[in-house]
């Protein structure tokens, strides 16, 4: 196996809690099944079904990471919703206006659901009692007009559902925001609905991005000696 650098002392057992899921992962692009191109021979066709699938499943590991990483900080709270309810009052507000602004001020009653989406990670701040919710993207490639207003549409959304849901699940919130992170850089939506990944330790007020691209260092080794292996 390629030479992979060991993790700082302090982010020792961070490592240990992440390194299955990245095994794991690697595991499942061994086994799976691939179409063999007439111009590219098995080889590269084997590598190229290899790096596609990675790219796929990268963005759950890099969710995880950052969801493990930020619950090591002791004054935030984190956990994921599969089951966050949008209301059709939230859709038709957010179809019915041409400007983010004021939807950005809006905070309406959690409950009713005109349909429900999952959402990668919530932080409560028990310091500023601040409530924030994340998408997590790589943040490598850009998305076309239609994806981008789908995205857009299902953030603010949450957004303005966000603080009574706090106050459903027995949270006192004094603000609350929904946040897309783009953990490569490459945003799709502007800001202050979209953060760089570059900004996250002046976020969270916490070093993440040392722990991360840890566990990304130690996923990319796996992935080439994966394909080396293959070849």
């Amino acid at each position: 196996m390629n030479f992979v650098p060991a993790p700082p002392p302090e982010l020792v057992d961070y490592f240990e809690r992440m390194r299955p899921l990245v095994d794991d992962t690697i595991a499942k692009l061994g086994t799976a099944r691939f179409r063999e191109d007439p111009i590219a021979g098995r080889k590269y066709s084997r590598a190229t079904s290899i790096i596609s699938s990675a790219y796929k499943r990268h963005g759950s590991i890099l969710n995880r990471a950052l969801l493990e990483r930020i619950n090591d900080c002791a004054r935030l709270r984190v956990w994921a919703e599969d089951d966050f309810k949008l209301s059709h009052d939230s859709l038709r507000e957010v179809r019915g206006s041409e400007r983010i602004e004021p939807l950005l001020r809006a905070c309406l009653p959690y409950g009713d659901r005109e349909r429900s989406v999952g959402v990668d990670i919530l932080v409560f701040d028990q310091e500023t009692r601040a409530l924030t919710a994340y998408s997590v993207k790589r943040g490598n490639g850009s998305y076309d007009g239609g994806k981008r207003r789908i995205i857009q549409e299902e953030l603010v959304r949450i957004h303005m559902l966000l603080a009574d849901y706090g106050r459903v699940i027995g949270l006192t919130p004094r603000s609350s925001h929904a946040h897309i992170i783009f953990y490569y850089g490459l945003m799709s939506l502007p800001s202050p609905l979209a953060i760089a990944g570059a900004m996250l330790d002046e976020h969270f007020r916490f070093p993440v991005r040392e722990a991360i691209e840890c566990v990304n260092a130690y996923f990319v080794r796996c992935l080439y000696d994966l394909i080396e292996h293959e070849s």
